[in-house]
Order: structure tokens, then C-alpha cells, then sequence
């Protein structure tokens, strides 16, 4: 009974958070005028990226008259302002064999709305290329998306506040058409909002993944227009607070440091387009395109018809729910989540208690258990990651970056079967595994990720952590509740320090912590001796639900930060294995032990691929001295 929950509300859940990655359906150019049509932008996109265009190339010239002639039929009178190129524009220019003395010139265009004197919205995206790539994607998807916006604008009718279209150049060199535009124009005094258009990648669920600062109003308003997008909407506010600490930047940088509200849309799937020859026309996903556009398009048009643009406040606590609904709160109700989470707790433990005489030690086991699930996470994915090729960080050159996120997809692969292993490992006990045998598959981890990439104190550290629990066993424990138990608390406890050091990313382990101890409150009420059916009911419902907001969330986190991160999966695991403890099976468990072996055995296999499929480049050779 338990193994055949336990598969099936995995299953479930792998295939909820499949389905709900999905792009939605492109809408045909027949499509109410109202609406936003992917196979209307597709028109512009083709025309655009035919070839590559980077700034001074003859494409380039093309691609700007082209954009004129198209702002000026969509009456947005556009001008073009020249600005000026940085040194590095200058030295990308010079290595792409183009002139150096180029300046950017953005194509700039208003919609005026029936208040001039109200602050206006402005949306942009580039129209540059990189030199070798024609950009349909990057970011030809984006300037088409915003001229279908504006035609969609139009036939609603007449708006509150102007629109701005900022169509800018050299993004691709340093962000030099943004920074002319603020710096030199008068409009940005004008600016109210901006909604900014990106993507790296040709493919996949369009991410809002930054803002400006102190964003509660303007997730309130975004959470608000996603449910008229096609496909919804895509966001939480994990990705915010990640993507503020990189070092990344768009066009929207520049104006984010300026204090000015918005949002920031891109895609990233099929990373293998980004800045590649492959990114044409044919090969983008229209569904992308349409989710974009689409969020785009009634996010521009909320804020041009909203009586007052959002103004920096307080930050929010989101996150969408399989692209359904957005749930935002603000971040002080953090704690009293965890309170709540805790209570649920508490009382499951009393149920627990009465039933099967599951001891606070035990509880501790579990907890322990969880931490050898982390460090172990750590070393394997770290390792196997490894078997691609090296981090993006030791690349050598553009060109090997290129290809290392080629490779993503085997890597995603590969550390999806390294992280699934080790869930089943769990599951299917570590006595039954064997703790010398699970002791040394770390310890020859964590000897490969040494010799493969060099020595890392943080990789080396969860191994021996790692190796620690593994050789003591202190996660074994007696009762199905003290495993489950020991999860939750350990979950809530992580809770409590990200809480308390970046409270808009706690949302992450607080939600499914009070997910798993109201599933474990149930149990306790209805049979706390976890050995009917009824009883298992709940932990099969939160492993199948919980368990596909997981994989949603995990997909776009493995693409924005696993190649260089890959063990940012296994805190993730961890969740999905709090959901599923209590389905553990009391027998059988030797064949989840045998199909662990197997996935780990398969995932060396498919991350080893990686370098066949997608070859990486030599490194030049060192200088001479």
C-alpha cells in the first residue's frame, strides 16, 4: 500500500509540475484585436532577425528603419536619440571585427494618453543583436512583443497616461542605450514605470523576475493582471532577491537605480539559443513568445488605465502557484506561518506520541537524517555536475559558456537523477543501503569533484558532514513520525534563520513546512499509527501537490543558477522528501535501494553525454612569457 503511494503521488506530481511548466498555446493571427497574438509578433521577429545585426553592421541600419517605419504606422512618431558607447562597447565592437567609433541610437516613441501631466509608462526592450547570432530571441521576441502590445493597446481604447517605447541599442555592449537614455534625455523625469523585455534562451515559461525596490504595490498590481495572461504568470520573489545579488544586468538595471518602479520579464529556457547562430526565427518557441507578450501586454495596460503608478513601499512575499494564482503577503506574516507550522506540529507530535511512543530523540534522528540529505545533496550533484565540463566560472571564454549552457539540459538531467537517488536512498532506509556503502559513494564524490574542479571548502566541508552521518546512522529511526517529524522541524528551523536573514526567500520553506504539518495534523486525528489507508491519505495528497509545486519551482531555479549551483536542488529534495516520509515503505525497500543505485549509475551516464552532444571548445593557449 505504501509503495504504491508513494510512486503514484510522485508520479503525480512530476507530472503537475511538467504540465504546468508548459507555454501556453500562440494565438493565431486571426486573434481578437484586443488580444495578443505571438503569430502577429512573429511577423516582426522574422523581418528583424534574418540575420545577425549588432550595432554598425548593414543588418543593424535595416533593422532600425524597418523599426521606424513600424512605430510610425502604430502612430507612435518615433525619434531617434543618439547616445554614447563605453570603452567596452568600444572593445566588443573592435573584437567583432565592427567599427569602434559607433554610437548607439535607441528608437524612441509616445502613445499619448488623455492625461499628459501623469506620470507615464515606459516600455523597452533592445534591438541590437550579439554578433554572431540573429537574435530572435535576444532580443528580437522582445521588441516584437512590445509592438503587438502597443496595436493591442490601441484597439482598447484610449489610456489615462502616456506610453513611452524605448527600443534601445547596444545592450549587447554594456547596457549603452539605457544609460544614454537616462542620462541624457528629458523623458525619464516623466517615467512613472517601466516594464523591461528580455531573454536568454529560445524557450520555456516567461519569468517576472525582478522589480524595483519596495515592490509591494507593484506585485499587488501585477498579482492582480496575471490571471488575464495567457498561461498566467511566473514569478516569486525568491528570483528577485536572487537576481539582485548576481551580477547580471539588463536595461532594466539601470533604471531600477534610479528608484523607479516595474518589472522585468524574460524566458530562459532552450539555453542552447542564447546568443548563438541557432537563435532564428524557426527555432524560438512561439509559446514563449506569447506568454511574454501576453503578461506584457496586461501589465502595461493596468498600469497605463490605474489611477496611481505603484511607489517603492515595503517588499513583498510571493510566489505563483503552478501559474495560476499569485499569493503575496507581506513578509512579517512570515513568523506567523511559523507559528502556525509549529502548532500543527506540536500537536501531530502529542498524536504521535499517544500512538506509537515516538520520543523527542527520535525526532532529532529525523532532523539529523535531513541534514545528511542536504550535505550529501551538496557533494553528489556537485560531482556529477562536474562530469559536463567545468563551472561557467573557469569557461575561459564566451564561446565556452555558450556551450556549457548547450550542455544545460543533460546537466539538468543528470543532477535531477543524482538528486532522485538520493531521495530513494532515503526512502528506502539508509541501514538497508548500507552505511559504509552510502559513506563511500561520498567520499569518491567528493574525491572527483577534487580532481575535476579543484579543491572547494564548501564541498569538501558536506562531505565530511556527509560521511559523518553516514558512518553514525543518527537518521535511522524506529517510528514513520520521527523521521516525518524530524523533517518538518528541520525545515521549520530553516525557516527560522531565512527568516530572519532575507525574509522575502523564507517563503520557500515555510509554505511547504505548513503544508507537510497540517498533513501530519490530519494523519495524527485520523490514525496516528500511520498504518491505514486513511491515514496516509494526506501525506499522499501534499507529496502529489507539494511535491509539483516543487519541480515547478525547480526547473527555472536550475536554469538561472544550477550550472555553477547544483546543489540548489537538494534543499529542495529535502522538501519533497517531508512530504513523502511518512509513505516510506515498511517492505520493498530493497528495490528503491537497487533503483537509487541505478539512477545514480544513469546520471554519471547522462552527464558524461553532455561532453559528446555538446563539446566544448578548447581554451586558447596561455601567453607566452
Amino acid at each position: 500500500m505504501r509503495l504504491g503511494l508513494l510512486i503514484g503521488s510522485l508520479v503525480l506530481a512530476l507530472i503537475l509540475g511538467v504540465v504546468s511548466l508548459q507555454t501556453p498555446e500562440p494565438r493565431p493571427a486571426t486573434a481578437s484585436p484586443t488580444t495578443f497574438s505571438a503569430a502577429r509578433a512573429m511577423v516582426d521577429v522574422r523581418e528583424m532577425a534574418q540575420r545577425p545585426h549588432p550595432v554598425s553592421s548593414p543588418d543593424h541600419a535595416r533593422v532600425q528603419a524597418y523599426l521606424v517605419q513600424r512605430m510610425t504606422a502604430l502612430g507612435l512618431t518615433p525619434a531617434l536619440q543618439v547616445g554614447e558607447m563605453s570603452a567596452q562597447g568600444q572593445r566588443r565592437l573592435t573584437r567583432w571585427g565592427l567599427d569602434p567609433t559607433a554610437l548607439p541610437v535607441n528608437i524612441v516613441g509616445i502613445l499619448p494618453g488623455r492625461n499628459p501631466d501623469a506620470p507615464a509608462v515606459l516600455v523597452m526592450a533592445h534591438y541590437d543583436s550579439v554578433a554572431d547570432s540573429p537574435g530572435a530571441a535576444d532580443d528580437a521576441s522582445g521588441v516584437a512583443a512590445i509592438l503587438e502590445s502597443v496595436r493591442a493597446i490601441k484597439a482598447r481604447g484610449p489610456a489615462e497616461r502616456d506610453l513611452i517605447v524605448l527600443l534601445t541599442d547596444a545592450e549587447e555592449l554594456g547596457l549603452d542605450g539605457a544609460v544614454s537614455f537616462f542620462k541624457a534625455s528629458s523623458l525619464p523625469a516623466h517615467v512613472g514605470v517601466v516594464v523591461n523585455l528580455e531573454a536568454r534562451g529560445g524557450g520555456g515559461r516567461a519569468m517576472m523576475f525582478e522589480t524595483g525596490p519596495g515592490n509591494r504595490q507593484t506585485i499587488d498590481l501585477f498579482a492582480r493582471t496575471s490571471a488575464r495572461a495567457d498561461g498566467g504568470a511566473t514569478s516569486n520573489s525568491l528570483a528577485v532577491l536572487v537576481y539582485e545579488l548576481m551580477p547580471n544586468g539588463t536595461d532594466f538595471t539601470v533604471s531600477r537605480e534610479r528608484g523607479i518602479a516595474g518589472i522585468n520579464l524574460a524566458f530562459i529556457g532552450r539555453p542552447a539559443q542564447y546568443h548563438s547562430p541557432t537563435s532564428t526565427p524557426a527555432a524560438l518557441d512561439q509559446g514563449s513568445v506569447q506568454h511574454i507578450g501576453s503578461q506584457a501586454l496586461e501589465a502595461t495596460d493596468a498600469f497605463l488605465r490605474s489611477s496611481a503608478l505603484p511607489r517603492a513601499t515595503e517588499p513583498r512575499v510571493y510566489a505563483d502557484i503552478l501559474g495560476h494564482t499569485i499569493v503575496a503577503h507581506a513578509p512579517a506574516t512570515g513568523w506567523v506561518l511559523l507559528a502556525l507550522a509549529s502548532a500543527l506540529g506540536l500537536f501531530a507530535f502529542w498524536g504521535g506520541r499517544h500512538a506509537t511512543g515516538v520520543t523527542v530523540v527520535e525526532v532529532g534522528r529525523g532532523m539529523l537524517g535531513g541534514v545528511w540529505v542536504i550535505a550529501t545533496g551538496l557533494v553528489l550533484t556537485h560531482a556529477v555536475r562536474l562530469l559536463a565540463g567545468p563551472m561557467s566560472s573557469r569557461a575561459g571564454s564566451a564561446d565556452a559558456y555558450y556551450v556549457l549552457l548547450a550542455r544545460l539540459p543533460w546537466i539538468e538531467a543528470g543532477i535531477g537523477l543524482t538528486v532522485l537517488a538520493m531521495g530513494l536512498s532515503v526512502l528506502a532506509g539508509r541501514d538497508r543501503v548500507g552505511r559504509r556503502v552510502l559513506a563511500g559513494a561520498v567520499l569518491l564524490a567528493a574525491f572527483a569533484a577534487t580532481l575535476l574542479g579543484g579543491v572547494n571548502p564548501v564541498v569538501l566541508g558536506a562531505a565530511v558532514v556527509a560521511i559523518g552521518l553516514s558512518l553514525w546512522g543518527p537518521g535511522t529511526t524506529r517510528s514513520p513520525w520521527g523521521g516525518w517529524l524530524g523533517l518538518i522541524a528541520l525545515v521549520l528551523v530553516l525557516g527560522v534563520v531565512v527568516q530572519i536573514v532575507a525574509p522575502t526567500a523564507a517563503f520557500l520553506l515555510i509554505w511547504p513546512g505548513l503544508l507537510a504539518a497540517c498533513a501530519a495534523a490530519v494523519s495524527a486525528l485520523v490514525g496516528a499509527r500511520l498504518k491505514s489507508m486513511a491515514s496516509l491519505v494526506a501525506p499522499a495528497v501534499v507529496t502529489a501537490l507539494g511535491g509539483a509545486w516543487i519541480v515547478y519551482l525547480a526547473h527555472p531555479v536550475f536554469l538561472g543558477i544550477g550550472m555553477d549551483l547544483p546543489g540548489v536542488l537538494a534543499p529542495l529534495t529535502l522538501l519533497v522528501l517531508m512530504f513523502a516520509r511518512p509513505l516510506a515503505p515498511q517492505e520493498g525497500a530493497r528495490r528503491l535501494a537497487g533503483a537509487a543505485a541505478a539512477c545514480v549509475i544513469l546520471a554519471c551516464g547522462v552527464s558524461l553525454t553532455a561532453r559528446f552532444a555538446e563539446p566544448m571548445e578548447p581554451e586558447p593557449p596561455a601567453a607566452q612569457g
